[in-house]
Parts: structure tokens; sequence; C-alpha cells
């Protein structure tokens, strides 16, 4: 009885879900592009795409079924306690799981409004010149210029906390130190390679964290 597995996967489920729901009327195209690595993919994407795929979702889900199963970590709250209780151990982690998942929530929807901003939000790195990429600096692109990496930065480390598994961080670590590499690839690539977006990144100063990086 995994409670806190069936959370996450409820989240990331309900995320799919709702995204399909609102992409396929409006962006069929943007499916058609997201469905498979597209010829024009950067050699480097070619490794870090499936590399995150494997840190991110997978090794998350295995490294915390695992913990949960042998008990490597303490679970986060303790399975024993819940809010209200009178141990106040037991109460603030209850407090850090929540919030948590809260986080880990608005980060997914985050990471959608990115979606639904950009038409050319592609799984892999490519100039989608067959598809008549331009840049796009509307919705959550006017806070920072890889929203979608940053809400995936959010979700991955409320992950650990959401699954209680103190261990699931090793995934969680080397998956966000991934985004960040690739942040940093795609955007030089945007930079050299796509029309306007120089001039954008003039405007929006921040690749990934606002006012930082």
């Amino acid at each position: 009885n995994w409670t806190f597995g069936w959370v996450y996967l409820g989240v990331t489920v309900l995320t799919q879900v709702l995204c399909a729901l609102l992409l396929i009327p409006r962006r069929p195209d943007l499916i058609a592009e997201r469905s498979k690595m597209q010829a024009g993919t950067k050699k480097w994407d070619q490794l870090l795409a499936p590399l995150i795929s494997l840190t991110g979702p997978l090794f998350i889900m295995v490294t915390a079924g695992l913990d949960a199963r042998f008990g490597w970590s303490a679970l986060i709250p303790p399975a024993s306690l819940s809010v209200g209780s009178a141990d106040s151990v037991g109460d603030a982690s209850t407090v850090l799981w929540i919030a948590a998942l809260i986080l880990a929530i608005v980060s997914s929807l985050f990471t959608l409004w990115a979606m639904m901003s950009n038409p050319f939000f592609a799984s892999t790195v490519r100039i989608q010149n067959d598809r008549g990429q331009n840049v796009v600096s509307a919705g959550p692109y006017r806070i920072v210029r890889h929203p979608g990496y940053l809400g995936a930065v959010i979700f991955d480390l409320a992950a650990p906390l959401v699954l209680g598994s103190l261990w699931t961080f090793v995934p969680s670590i080397i998956t966000v130190v991934l985004l960040f590499v690739r942040t940093g690839l795609e955007d030089r690539t945007l930079q050299n390679e796509l029309p306007g977006y120089a001039e954008y990144a003039a405007k929006v100063r921040s690749r990934l964290i606002p006012g930082i990086w």
C-alpha cells in the first residue's frame, strides 16, 4: 500500500490527460512533432533527451519504489503521523509533504502553460524550419526563456518529497543537472540559429531561474 506512489502517479497521469485534452484539438501538429525524434535533432540532444527521460520519470519511480519496498530511508512524512498529530516533527514533515505536492502540481501546470503558449514546444532540440519556427515571447516566456525546463526542474525536486523517499533525490538531482546542461546548449543553439532569438534574449535575461541564470 504505497500511498505516496499512487499520489505521484495520479498527478503525472492527470497532467498528461489534461495536456492531451488541451493540445489535441488545438495543436495536433505539435502532438505529431513531439511523437518521435525528428530529423535535424542536434546530435548532443540525441543523447540528452533519452537520458533525461530515463533519469527523470523512470529512475525516480524505480528508486522510490525500491526505497519504499526495502526501507532504505525514512518516509517523508512518517507513515504513522498525520496533520493534527501531537508530534511536532510529524506535523512539520506532513506540511513539507503537502507543500511538495502543491509544488509538483503547480510546476506541472506551469509546464503545460509553456506548452500551450509555444507551438514549437518540441520534445527534442532542433530548428524547425519545416514548421516555420519563430521566437515565442508570450505567456511564461515573458518570465524566463525556457519555462518548460523550469517547470520540470521544480517538479523533479519536489518528486522525492511527494514520494517520501530521500534516496530519490539521487536521480532527481542528476536529472536537474542534465536539464541545466540541456537548457544552456539549447539556448546557445537558438541564439546562433533562430532569427530574432538574440534580441528576445536581450529582453528576457533569465534562461531558467528568474533573476539568477
